[in-house]
């Protein structure tokens, strides 16, 4: 018997194959096949494209003799659990279940498995409602752009088929409105988590996420990504523009090297300071005087307070040098941040210091430089901020910060033309990331 080469494929299929094989295999008619044979090329199906024809090929194919019409019992590998094991719990017999797995193996390593994988299997259960169900196929994706299926024909044999789609790099663009969180929307359109960091860091001196954001509010992106031809992302590269609720960033290389976002006059967008140190926390106490909750008494409060959980990240407030990490009687483990124009910006009860943070360091503006806790003088984890003008505390919220740099000459000529091909590409809608299976039907005329 000739060795199974997964990187090539018999399309000779007994004639006798049960309709259940059949319709396993068009199931995944999204993907390409590695064979040398040509065929005519058709959009590519998107992810819910792929699952409605996974779940017609499993609900709608032919019993086997004395069983049922197959059904799809999707699976998840628990912890500690073997492929194996995880196939029989999808009500197949344990030989059966072996049998599959030893055929897995060829294509895959079925040995070094992680909880959490998932798979479908279309199963038939006998007629006489006695004994185990029949694995009538099996559909595992084995990567962002692989999966392996098996399919049993009529004279019970199962056949394995590996399959691969093609990869491209595309630009982006991502039009949609905020529901639930800017994660959840924007990852329906194809934005993975370190995009939609790129752009909360983005908008973190210009928006509160806590409070600003409200359902609906609309969003666009424009990022490279490598996209599977179903429409799976699985990777991102650079966040060309950003925009939230008509608030405009668009990223631009300056002549030095150094990459900026910029406003659509070509104003730095990065404030002198950020507004909110710490992603996603709430304001708990304003500057000024109030009741010291240790102490019991009145007295200033020279700086606010953001409530979040011991080891939020803490994020400098704008591009300076290091000048204290250390402790600092009630401030607890404190860090003090030195910037251009006679302003400083100090971080309290710290629980610990980012990896080399020390006196001297110099940071950039949003890199990550401690982590929030309760050292010092503190009733709960919390991160006290202050803003030093000339050696005296001034209020964090009033005050009145340099803006940022403004472009001008030839950086600004050449901003202007990487902006009118963002715009272009915003008009024309850019490479959708992903389109419904109603539309994909309307398109070839179903």
């Amino acid at each position: 018997m000739a060795e199974f080469d997964p990187r090539r494929f018999s399309f000779r299929i007994a004639p006798r194959v049960a309709a259940g094989g059949g319709a396993l295999i068009a199931l995944f008619v999204a993907w390409k096949f590695t064979d040398t044979t040509s065929a005519p090329s058709e959009p590519p199906l998107a992810p819910e494209a792929v699952a409605a024809l996974q779940h017609a090929a499993f609900t709608q194919a032919k019993a086997q003799p004395g069983y049922a019409r197959a059904e799809n019992v999707p699976v998840k590998v628990l912890r500690g659990e073997t492929l194996e094991e995880a196939v029989q719990r999808a009500g197949v017999a344990p030989e059966e279940a072996r049998m599959a797995v030893a055929m897995l193996g060829q294509a895959m390593d079925t040995v070094h498995i992680k909880a959490g994988m998932a798979f479908d299997a279309a199963v038939a259960k006998p007629r006489a409602e006695r004994g185990p169900a029949r694995l009538i196929g099996l559909s595992m994706r084995t990567g962002p752009a692989t999966a392996v299926t098996l399919s049993r024909t009529f004279d019970g044999a199962l056949r394995l088929r590996a399959l691969e789609e093609e990869v491209s790099q595309e630009t982006t663009v991502a039009d949609g409105e905020i529901h639930g969180s800017l994660y959840e929307s924007a990852a329906k359109l194809g934005a993975t988590p370190d995009i939609v960091a790129k752009v909360s860091k983005l908008f973190s001196h210009k928006i509160d996420f806590e409070r600003d954001i409200k359902a609906g509010d609309e969003f666009k992106l424009v990022f490279d990504r490598k996209v599977t031809e179903s429409g799976r992302t699985i990777e991102t590269g650079e966040l060309e523009y950003a925009e939230i609720r008509g608030v405009k960033f668009y990223r631009f290389e300056r002549g030095d090297g150094d990459v900026e976002y910029f406003d659509e006059n070509g104003k730095n967008i990065r404030g002198f300071l950020l507004r909110t140190p710490v992603d996603g926390a709430r304001m708990t106490s304003n500057f000024g005087m109030r009741r010291h909750p240790v102490l019991g008494y009145a007295r200033a409060h020279q700086g606010v307070d953001f409530g979040a959980g011991t080891g939020t990240p803490i994020l400098a407030a704008g591009d300076g040098v290091v000048v204290k990490a250390s402790r600092w009687g009630g401030y607890g483990n404190w860090l003090q941040i030195r910037h251009s124009g006679g302003w400083d910006t100090g971080y309290a009860h710290l629980s610990r210091y980012a990896k080399g943070v020390r006196p001297g360091t110099r940071v950039r503006q949003g890199q990550v430089v401690g982590y929030v806790g309760t050292t010092g003088l503190s009733t709960g984890p919390h991160l006290h901020y202050e803003v030093w003008l000339k050696g005296r505390r001034v209020n964090p919220v009033g005050a009145k910060v340099p803006q940022g740099t403004v472009l001008t000459g030839a950086e600004l000529a050449r901003f202007r033309a990487q902006k009118a091909r963002i715009e272009r590409l915003l008009e024309t809608g850019g490479q959708s990331p992903v389109r419904s299976y109603a539309s994909l039907d309307a398109a070839r005329g179903r």
